[in-house]
This record gives structure tokens, sequence and C-alpha cells, in this order.
């Protein structure tokens, strides 16, 4: 495709805003909510609407079957079997709403509002991760119109599951291994660096989820009768729990910095030169304090280092008024993001070792695990993230910043192992977008910049 083809597409990227955005508030209204099984309809009619978009852009579609909610998988010839080949990931699932009464307005009726960088959508969903695939979906429809395709070959795949950890779609990609065979992925679910400037990011920290059962003696007895004799299952769990890090911010797992690569010196200059503001960072959430290891500095905490985190913990009465009694159960759920070099299963049994030999004789615990991904890194030379790299610049006036990711895309890491395919993150969110949280949002001029930078991206790697 000729430079002359890229700025028609880019025309007509710019002359189609509102009916991006219209699709964008037309695809919100779906409560496509993976968790919760009373929206499983609703999951299905978020694909089917997807599946419709691409159907109508030349795509041969289909849904592909799980357990749970259905896969969107589509496919388009572009110029012929010798072109590159692009699978393009999203997922239509999104996160529960609640707390209902935090939202500015309901949180599947999208609002186009006023913000201090313009208009911007606030819904579920919006940037996490439907307005994301909005952007590479209206890329599709103006090149479509321009040259009646894309001009690589590209297939899409849009789950349902990935708010859940994607259970089922492990199974789909080894199944689909040869139409999936790309040459790159391309995924859009990841932030810019900050409001006008790109990014690229290039490492993700994995998971371990975990949840503790605790147990000390047969029942909850009475406090009075037996405070100071009978053992506690809270006291001791939060006992335990709050040995995990020694003054210093250090996680006392054993074996957890087993593997963890250490930084080098320019790659700490690099992040020092990006001047993050750690102070702004934190003020935005009420906080001013920072947390982590001390001595390391705030990107190296995010993107380089390991965590341990207590997620919740319950046990005992929990009703109002008062009860008194000492609980024979106590549990928490423990989350651990990882690095690049630490594998997951022995995080896991460090884990087991760290309660086992702080709990009492007489207390029991069971060890649960929701979640097991490591650590990923992407190659910084290749040619489609130098691609992605140029497309970048020209849309935005500036070369993207290679930034680490502090959170987990598990797919990514299925993508590698089952496909041998690394994957292009290219996103467009916000760190402000409330991602999870009571109003989140999309800055409409990211949905916007993000839709151009993808029609870029095309050109670019259809030049191979």
């Amino acid at each position: 495709m000729s430079h002359h083809h890229l700025d028609q597409v880019l025309a007509v990227l710019d002359a189609a805003r509102a009916e991006t955005e219209a699709s964008l508030i037309e695809w919100l209204r779906i409560p496509s909510i993976s968790a919760q099984p009373v929206h499983a309809p609703d999951c299905r009619r978020a694909a089917t609407w997807m599946g419709s978009q691409l159907e109508a852009l030349g795509f041969a579609v289909g849904l592909r079957e799980t357990p749970t909610h259905p896969v969107v998988l589509a496919t388009h010839p572009g110029p012929g079997p010798d072109a590159p080949h692009v699978l393009i990931y999203g997922h239509y699932d999104v996160q529960p709403p609640e707390p209902l009464d935090l939202w500015i307005s309901p949180p599947f009726e999208p609002a186009v509002v006023d913000g201090p960088r313009g208009k911007r959508v606030v819904a579920r969903g919006a940037v996490d991760d439907k307005g994301q695939c909005l952007t590479w979906l209206a890329a599709l429809r103006a090149w479509n119109t321009v040259a009646g395709g894309p001009p690589v070959r590209v297939t899409v795949l849009v789950e349902g599951e990935e708010e859940v950890g994607s259970p089922n779609l492990d199974a789909v990609l080894k199944a689909e291994k040869n139409l999936l065979a790309a040459d790159v992925i391309v995924v859009s679910d990841t932030n810019m660096w900050a409001p006008g400037v790109p990014a690229l990011t290039v490492s993700l920290r994995g998971m371990v989820y975990t949840q503790i059962n605790l147990r000390v003696g047969s029942r909850d007895l009475h406090s009075g009768l037996y405070g100071n004799s009978a053992g506690n299952a809270l006291n001791i769990l939060t006992r335990v729990l709050g040995d995990l890090k020694d003054e210093n911010g250090r996680i006392k797992i054993p074996g957890f910095y087993d593997g963890v690569i250490e930084p080098g010196a320019n790659q700490r200059a690099d992040w020092e030169a990006l001047n993050f503001d750690e102070a702004a960072f934190l003020g935005q959430n009420g906080l001013s304090v920072p947390g982590g290891e001390k001595g390391r500095g705030a990107l190296e905490r995010l993107w380089a280092r390991p965590t341990a985190d207590i997620n919740g913990i319950w046990g005992g009465y929990m009703g109002e008024g008062s009860k008194t009694v000492i609980a024979c159960e106590g549990h928490a759920k423990l989350s651990c993001r990882l690095v690049p070099g630490q594998e997951p299963e022995k995080i896991i049994e460090g884990i087991r070792q760290f309660v086992q030999e702080r709990i009492p004789a007489d207390a029991s615990f069971e060890l649960q695990c929701f979640a097991s991904t490591p650590g990923l890194s992407i190659p910084t030379d290749s040619p489609h993230l130098a691609a992605a790299r140029v497309a970048l610049e020209e849309e935005f006036g500036k070369p993207p910043v290679l930034a680490g990711g502090g959170g987990s895309i598990p797919v990514v890491e299925s993508f590698k192992r089952i496909l041998g395919l690394d994957s292009l993150l290219m996103g467009f969110g916000l760190d402000d977008d409330q991602v999870h949280s009571p109003n989140e949002k999309f800055e409409l001029s990211c949905l916007h910049s993000g839709a151009r930078s993808h029609a870029r991206l095309l050109a670019r790697l259809a030049k191979g």
C-alpha cells in the first residue's frame, strides 16, 4: 500500500470520528460482565456485536464456544497470501461496576462529559478494553473504505474471559494454532506514558494469587471463658502476614528473589531520564508515602521488582454490633506480582513454607492458588517493534517510551508459550482512567489518536 493510501485512510478516520464514538457507546451499553453468570447472555451479545462489525468489513467470522463465554475469531486475507500476517487481540468482557453509588452516571449508560483534556466517555469498559478495541476496529474500517481491506492479512481474536483470568483461552489457542500462525500479535490493553506521549510496553509482571485458609481448634470460643488460653486464628494469621516484609520493604518469603535480574546502570539511567513524578502518581489517589523496597527508584519498583500484597482478610464475627468470640478460622487473599526470572511454582511453595514456619503446632492451613503466570520480557530489537515505534512517532511527533508494565496480561504469556509469538503492546490508556474503579473513562483524544496509530502501524507492517 502506498503512502497515498495511508493519507486517505487517516483522512477517512478523521471524518468518521462521530461514527467511531457512536460505535463505542453502542458496545459499552452491553453489560458484558464475565464474572457474573447472570450476564452470560450479555457477554454473548457483546461477542456477536464485534463479530457483526468485522463481518461488515469482509472478515470471515466465527464464534468459538467455551464452557462460559464465546471467543470471536475472524480472518481477512488482506492483499494476498504473501502479505505479512497480523493477529489482533482484545477482550469484550468487563469488570463488575460496584460500588454503583460512586458512579457519576450509570455504568452501562455511557456519558460523554467534559474533562481537563477535552471530551471523555465514562462507562464500565470505556478503556478496558472496549475503547481500546475500537482503536483498531476504526483503523480496519478506514482501510476497508479506502482500499477494500487491510494492507496485511489480519486475524482478530476477541475473548470474553480476560477479567476472570482467561481460563479457557489456552484451549482455544491450541485448537486454532494453525489459523493463528501470524507474524506478530498486536495488543491494545496498556497505557500511554502520559497525555500526548505514546508508549510501547516491553515487560509485564506475572502473578501468583493465593488464598490462605487457617484453622485452630474445632469451633469459635467465648473470649471471656477462653481468652489468654485458646489460640485465635485471626491473631495468628495477622501475625504471620504482618511478617511478610522487613523494615526495608524486602519480602521475606523463602526464595522469593531467586532469579530476579538486577537492572544495569544504563537501565536505571534511562528510567531516571523519564522524570516520573511519583508524588503526583500517588497524590491523585490520596497518597503521599511510597511503599515497596527502600533504596530503589520509583520505576524500578513498579516495573522490575516483585510484590506481595494482602488483598483481603476475614474471619470471626463481621456483623453489626459486637460478638465476643475467639475465631477458629481466618482467611486471607495474598497476591504476588512476579518479574522475569521468578518461577511461579517456587513462589507458591515459598508462601507455603513461610506460613508453615510461623504457625503454632495446633494450627493448620490450606493454600489455594487461583493464578500462576510468570513475568515476561518482550524483545526490543524486533522489526515489528521498530515498525510500531515509527508509527507512533509519526502520529505523536515524539518517539514512544519503552515502558515496563506493573500489571499482568496473562494472555501475552499464553501467546508466547503456545503460539511462539511476541506481542506488540501498544495501548492508549492513561493512568487516571480509573480502570476497574467507578467512573472508568477513556479520553476521546486517545480513542482517535489510537485509531490513527493503528492505521499507521498496519501500513508499516505491510512493508515487512
